[in-house]
């Protein structure tokens, strides 16, 4: 599939799709302007007990383009890239800023901060896999799962791949190309019956499909994992330590994100507005941003200003340290841009690790999430509600699943209550990390 993406030509179309809409911004006499293009090939295949589901094969493309007129902001995208389309475009941003209001933070990112250096990321490995292909990976992924003892039903597997190429450009000169693939296997899987059925997943992703993990592998972790929850019971209500895998982990660390970013703090929407300099976390925990790793999951050289990313510390020994702040969100606050427009990238966190087996010896009795579920937390006040399932740990060991059950706390509470950090690193996402053993948080049943 990927075959037929010419990168090359891709980066070159849209520069010059960017370039063109630039200079037809500037002929309307517009004080700045910048302009975001990209294309992308999408391929994903599903099966279901061996039979083809869906098979999916797409091409996109977009053109965004965001025009200032003094303090006042007009933006206008666009799916058709006919010239005569990014043309109306154009003047459709244009008009748009003529009536917004005054905004004094508006504008694009210092010229000074532009990326200068932009090497290449090896982010770019496509797939040469034909439709054909596709289906028999996920067929050979769901089949090795549907032939684990005790395996009912298969809810499906799926095979997917995607070549993507975004170029941004803006009026302060700069222009900058990420290319990127992203690969994929998933397979989800139903053990036991009737009422007592229960379902769970394994999947594997990645830049290069060399590192993907033999579809027949994940097919069997996904039956294992959905076997491990048959027989789950409610746990007692009361408060206990709890151990997050790495999935739910993530999570966690997405709320604290939410917390840090420029656009809740200059509305005063987060629990850690005006924290900066408190310590949140124990002393032995550092959060970093890494975003110009080579072949890592989200590296960048350039961020969604155009600025040039660096490492952040956004965490340094427990204390909050840094912000994560765009540009327009630096000047609501007064403060410097961190090079974080879009989001953070490839972070790690800089702490001891416990191996797996002493974190569950360490918690004693009380519990292991697995699988969180519901929307009940608000990072305005910090307050922490969801549904979960998981594992029951006594003595130090997974004793019987656990599941219909509400975990609850404060995220204060649970980042100060941290207690170890475990070896069983996931690197699957923009964060690395290991399970996390948090002290006291209420279990409900």
């Amino acid at each position: 599939m990927s075959g037929t993406f010419d990168i090359e030509a891709e980066r070159m179309l849209l520069t010059a799709r960017v370039e063109d809409a630039l200079a037809q911004a500037k002929q309307y006499g517009v004080t700045a302007c910048e302009v975001a293009a990209s294309a992308s090939q999408n391929m994903e295949v599903s099966v279901r007990k061996g039979d083809v589901d869906t098979l999916s094969q797409s091409r996109d493309q977009y053109i965004g383009i965001t025009v200032y007129r003094g303090q006042r902001k007009g933006s206008a995208s666009t799916s058709d890239t006919r010239p005569e389309a990014i043309r109306a475009t154009v003047e459709k941003a244009c008009d748009i800023a003529r009536f917004t209001e005054e905004d004094s933070a508006a504008g694009l990112a210092e010229a000074d901060l532009m990326a200068r250096e932009l090497p290449d990321m090896d982010q770019y490995h496509p797939w040469d896999i034909t439709a054909e292909q596709a289906i028999a990976y996920a067929q050979a992924c769901e089949e090795a799962g549907l032939a684990v003892e005790g395996i009912r039903n298969s809810e499906g597997a799926s095979c997917s791949t995607s070549s993507s190429a975004a170029v941004y450009g803006n009026s302060n000169g700069f222009t900058g190309c990420q290319q990127r693939t992203s690969h994929g296997l998933s397979c989800v899987l139903i053990a036991g019956e009737g009422d007592g059925m229960q379902r769970d997943y394994e999947y594997t992703s990645a830049r290069d499909p060399r590192q993907l993990v033999e579809g027949q592998l994940i097919g069997q972790q996904a039956a294992d994992k959905a076997l491990a929850r048959l027989g789950g019971r409610r746990p007692e209500t009361g408060r206990y330590p709890v151990v997050m895998a790495p999935a739910m982990t993530r999570t966690l660390a997405g709320h604290f994100l939410s917390a840090i970013a420029g656009g809740a703090l200059f509305r005063e929407a987060s629990f850690l507005h005006g924290a900066l300099g408190e310590r949140i976390f124990p002393e032995w925990f550092s959060l970093l941003e890494q975003p110009q790793l080579r072949g890592a999951l989200a590296s960048s050289t350039f961020d969604g200003d155009g600025v040039y990313t660096r490492d952040n510390r956004f965490v340094e020994q427990g204390t909050l340290a840094s912000y994560m702040l765009s540009a327009y969100s630096a000047r609501r606050l007064g403060m410097t841009t961190t090079g974080n427009a879009g989001g953070a990238r490839n972070l790690r966190i800089d702490a001891p690790l416990t191996a797996y087996d002493d974190l569950l010896r360490q918690i004693g009795n009380g519990v292991l999430i697995t699988e969180l579920m519901g929307q009940g937390v608000n990072t305005v006040t910090g307050d922490y509600s969801r549904g979960a399932a998981g594992f029951w740990i006594e003595d130090g060991r997974v004793a019987y699943p656990v599941e219909n059950f509400t975990i609850a706390g404060n995220l204060r509470d649970m980042f100060r209550n941290l207690q170890a950090i475990g070896d069983d690193t996931d690197m699957r996402s923009n964060l690395h990390t290991g399970s996390w053993l948090i002290d006291g948080m209420t279990l409900a049943s």
